[in-house]
């Protein structure tokens, strides 16, 4: 069993987390920040080096998936929350970086981007392309970052100027998200094939065949993904009740009304330059 256990040394890994930190703590002075940046690095950490990295990359849909939930569901809330909303108003100041991060923002456009690109790295050829290739897997663990990312993003209320969601609205939109983003487990449910010759030694490794594990993956990731958002979705509107805040208001910052002047400047110079006689 020993031989059949995968091992790599995951050096990319390694590098590109320890830039992260490093990179943070460089910009971002506030320590509580500075905390949810290393548990969001560390949780990641350990869910893309060996073994559970190497186990999900080529042996196991169970646990691939039990490392995308937490890539999906912690590390990248938690890496949100760590960036100030300074320096997403610094990043996101650029008129094209501007018009790109509010269509993100919109929770309707988010959800279906957070579909495709989730099924996307759950598909056949990617997940065996990742088995097979360091290369694949980590641009497979990028994408499902980036997934995350846009997940929370409509939630969060992170991006100055982009659309607010009430708290209503924000337990809405991570309830609907909860139900649209699994729905590829059904799939795996259902199957009476192994969808995914890439993954192989299930039986020698884990004591279960590779119909069971992709079947096992479907529960998972059902309730991997249900129970900590409905909790989340839940907290966030009775805490909204809790401190007074009418559920159906959503409350701008000054990050907002930055950019919110911003854009009419620009307006207006584009208004000045067209109505200019050449």
């Amino acid at each position: 069993m020993a031989t059949l256990l995968p091992f790599q040394w995951h050096i990319e890994e390694f590098l590109f987390i320890g830039a992260c930190w490093a990179t943070h703590r460089s910009f971002v002075a506030n320590e509580h920040q500075r905390r949810l940046c290393s548990w969001a690095l560390i949780s990641l950490l350990v869910v893309v080096v060996w073994p559970i990295g190497d186990i999900a990359a080529s042996v196991s849909l169970t646990v691939a998936t039990v490392q995308r939930l937490v890539i999906m569901l912690l590390v990248a809330p938690l890496l949100l929350r760590s960036v100030p909303i300074q320096i997403f108003s610094r990043l996101t100041r650029p008129k094209a970086v501007d018009f790109v991060a509010t269509k993100v923002a919109h929770p309707g456009l988010a959800l279906f981007l957070v579909t495709v690109l989730g099924t996307l790295t759950l598909s056949t050829p990617l997940v065996d392309w990742g088995a097979s290739s360091t290369l694949g897997r980590n641009i497979v663990l990028l994408t499902t970052l980036l997934s995350g990312f846009l997940l929370w993003i409509p939630s969060l209320a992170i991006i100055p100027g982009a659309r607010r969601l009430s708290p209503a609205g924000r337990a809405g939109f991570i309830f609907v998200s909860s139900l649209v983003v699994t729905s590829l487990s059904f799939v795996w449910i259902f199957s009476v094939h192994s969808l995914y010759p890439g993954l192989h030694n299930q039986q020698e490794l884990l004591n279960m065949t590779p119909i069971f594990d992709q079947q096992l993956a479907g529960f998972v990731a059902k309730l991997g993904c249900y129970l900590p958002m409905w909790v989340v979705a839940f907290r966030i509107f009775f805490h909204a009740e809790d401190e007074g805040i009418p559920v159906e208001e959503s409350p701008l910052q000054w990050a907002d009304v930055e950019r919110k002047m911003l854009r009419i400047d620009r307006q207006r110079e584009r208004a000045i330059r067209r109505h200019q006689p050449d």
